[in-house]
């Protein structure tokens, strides 16, 4: 009896601790610097992730720099706030593959922005493949 607990207990655990992240989470804190503020920007980006799976996004600024990244799950969205003010590079992990987006976006003093995560296997052009090295560089 004792030990259908402690494998009852045990599983427990494991469940519990296998759970995937939360949207917001600093999955690769331990492989990024510091993220960058500017508390008197007032400018953000909201990611929305339109996808079936869970992404991470990582911006950087215009010398591609590191500025921040999240997990975000799928079907959620995250807003980025304090935002340098800098043309912004998105570049995400969705699955095993590295993206960055073509686009580049401009923060200005006070601008919201909303980005839309979507693949679409007939349009290449939104996205382009990089490196796991590139996806990881401070």
């Amino acid at each position: 009896m004792k030990i259908h607990l402690f494998v009852a207990f045990y599983s427990f655990c494991l469940l519990l601790f296998s759970q995937r992240g939360s949207t917001g989470d600093k999955t690769f804190s331990f492989r990024f610097p510091e993220d960058k503020f500017n508390e008197i920007s007032n400018a953000s980006l909201e990611i929305i992730n339109e996808v079936d799976h869970d992404i991470i996004v990582v911006i950087r600024d215009q010398r591609k720099k590191y500025i921040r990244h999240v997990y975000i799950r799928n079907r959620e969205k995250y807003k980025f706030e304090q935002l340098p003010i800098t043309r912004i590079y998105v570049q995400f992990k969705s699955k095993e593959f590295y993206f960055e987006d073509y686009e580049r976006t401009t923060i200005n003093f006070g601008d919201q922005h909303i980005f839309n995560f979507y693949f679409d296997p007939r349009e290449k052009e939104n996205y382009f493949l990089i490196t796991e090295e590139e996806f990881f560089k401070p």
